[in-house]
Formats: C-alpha cells, sequence, structure tokens
C-alpha cells in the first residue's frame, strides 16, 4: 500500500473518532445535565431505518445499544415532521395519545416518558437524539428541550458529522 494509501486510511480513521468521541461525549452530559436514565443517539443509516448506536445509562440494565426500533411505525410522514424540525416531549407514554406500534416499541425498552429531536445536516434527518425516562413519567420543560435541541445542533454542526 503506498504513503497516500496510508494517509487516506488515517484520515479516515481519525475524523471516525473525532465524530464517535463528540457524540458520546453529548450523549453524556445531556444525560447528566437532564437527569434522565437514558439519552441515545438514534441514526439512520438509510431511508427511515436507524438503530441507537450511541448512548448515555444511568444504569447499566437500560441499554438498548444497537436496538433497530420500530422501523415499521417510522415512516416518511415522521420523517416529514422532524425534517421540519419536529419535537417530540412525551410526558407519560402510557396516556399519550400515540400508535400502538410506537407504545408498544417504548414499552418493550422501558421508556416511561421520551424526548425526541431531530439532527439534521445537509438538508437531510440525519438521525434521533432522545432522552428517555425509564422509572416514572416525567414533564418536560422548555428549558430541558432547548438543552436536547442544542445538543442536536452541536451534532449536525460539527465537521466530523456534516461531511457523513
Amino acid at each position: 500500500m503506498s504513503d497516500l494509501g496510508l494517509r487516506k486510511i488515517a484520515t479516515q480513521l481519525s475524523v471516525k473518532l473525532e465524530r464517535d468521541v463528540l457524540i458520546q461525549g453529548t450523549v453524556h452530559q445531556l444525560r447528566k445535565s437532564l437527569q434522565v436514565d437514558r439519552v441515545v443517539l438514534y441514526y439512520f443509516y438509510c431511508e427511515w431505518q436507524g438503530q441507537v448506536t450511541f448512548e448515555s445509562l444511568s444504569d447499566a440494565t437500560f441499554s438498548i445499544l444497537g436496538k433497530t426500533g420500530a422501523d415499521d411505525c417510522f415512516n416518511g410522514e415522521y420523517a416529514d415532521l422532524y425534517l421540519a424540525g419536529r419535537v417530540r416531549a412525551i410526558p407519560d407514554v402510557e396516556k399519550e395519545p400515540i400508535a400502538d406500534c410506537h407504545r408498544d416499541f417504548l414499552r418493550s425498552i422501558q421508556v416511561r416518558a421520551n424526548l425526541a429531536v431531530p439532527v439534521l445536516n445537509n438538508q437531510r434527518l440525519w438521525g434521533l437524539l432522545v432522552a428517555h425516562h425509564c422509572r416514572e413519567p416525567r414533564p418536560w420543560s422548555e428549558s430541558e428541550i432547548a438543552t436536547l435541541q442544542k445538543g442536536a445542533e452541536t451534532l449536525a454542526t460539527a465537521p466530523a458529522i456534516a461531511e457523513n
């Protein structure tokens, strides 16, 4: 392999490492700031199919790393809402008027309260930054919503992610 090929590989690895450190640090800081059980990045690897690629947990039993989600529930209609900047704050999944498949999915991953904001870059929905409270219902304040949105904006504008 040529020196040019090795430099290209080293640069790609460096960018990936920079991205991973930024995302993991962001989800960890958000979880601590929001004082929730879990914050995850749900990354879309192709049109409306994705998986949890990063998480920060208050307890290891809440791990959903690698979970692909309820892809049959998430469709172009929901994607369009998030592309338009939708924020979804659910204080209690048991009382919120949501689709049964969405409620069942949230129950399956121990979610009682859910806050989701889009990570938008290059005019596309790159992922969702999601805070979960697992133990009990939780109302979401405007400042908590703003904090999660700021985290999503930080990720979306980072060069290591914007180029992805």
